[in-house]
């Protein structure tokens, strides 16, 4: 039987879910797909410190994990993209080691890229559901 995509959206929604018309996330089956989560404050726009829009992504994307029952344990990939990962990418580990934890690690693809909106780091990621106890 095909498992139906259900949207699942963080308590704290902000700003940018109806302006660019996406879901926080998508189940299906038991796995979460989660959109791309930026350091957008609630109104929607960037935080202009870089290492605090790091936080803020994560922090976000903690949200939505949170509200599929899962946490960053349950991450088993990660893609996140960098308007300038030379200089950024010291700031974003130190946000990383906070968050991901001990091993083992996600798999995890970072991509330079040249545009994301007004911000300077997004991650995406998917994560397998955690079964009920």
């Amino acid at each position: 039987m095909m498992s139906r995509r259900e949207a699942i959206t963080p308590a704290h929604r902000h700003a940018l879910y109806e302006k660019h018309r996406y879901s926080a996330a998508i189940r299906s089956g038991d796995l979460l797909f989660v959109s791309g989560q930026v350091g957008s404050r609630q109104d929607g726009t960037p935080e202009p410190d870089f290492e605090r829009q790091v936080q803020l992504a994560f922090d976000n994307l903690a949200g939505v994990l949170a509200a599929a029952g899962c946490s960053f344990a349950d991450v088993v990939d990660v893609t996140t993209f960098h308007t300038d990962p030379a200089s950024q990418l010291d700031a974003v580990m130190r946000v990383r080691d906070g968050a991901i934890g001990a091993p083992p690690y996600p798999n995890w693809t970072a991509v330079g890229v040249t545009w994301l909106a007004g911000f300077d780091f997004e991650i995406k990621v998917i994560a397998r559901i955690p079964q009920a106890a």
